[in-house]
């Protein structure tokens, strides 16, 4: 990697655990992620939201970003979360790149291809 920044995008399995403290509003909000299958896949699906406004957010500040789930999870737990129940969802390049080593803008999907309105 030679971005001078790279992030690891995770989600915490058990951030159900926080929630009476974050969420105080609703007092019962920790039961309602008592399965653990249902735990993982809000925590997946929030974190790589989270994840995608922190990339909006660093791009809006001029920075350039490269996001890559090409790695290997087991071996970035171990390295960076071992002994936690953070699991990593993605890695973020940040930095400011040089147009010197481009690739021209791949084909994209037009939006018929790509979306339908219902």
């Amino acid at each position: 990697l030679q971005a001078p920044v790279n992030l690891i995008i995770g989600q915490d399995i058990d951030f159900h655990e926080t929630l009476p403290k974050l969420f105080p509003h609703a007092p019962g909000a920790k039961d309602w992620f008592a399965d653990e299958g249902a735990r993982r896949e809000s925590a997946f699906r929030n974190a790589s939201l989270q994840g995608g406004y922190l990339m909006i957010a660093a791009r809006a500040l001029g920075l350039d970003v490269g996001p890559m789930s090409g790695f290997d999870p087991a071996g970035v737990k171990a390295e960076f979360f071992a002994g936690t129940n953070v699991e990593p969802n993605f890695i973020v390049n940040l930095g400011y790149g040089s147009d010197e080593n481009l690739f021209p803008r791949s084909p994209r999907l037009v939006f018929d291809e790509a979306a339908r309105i219902l």
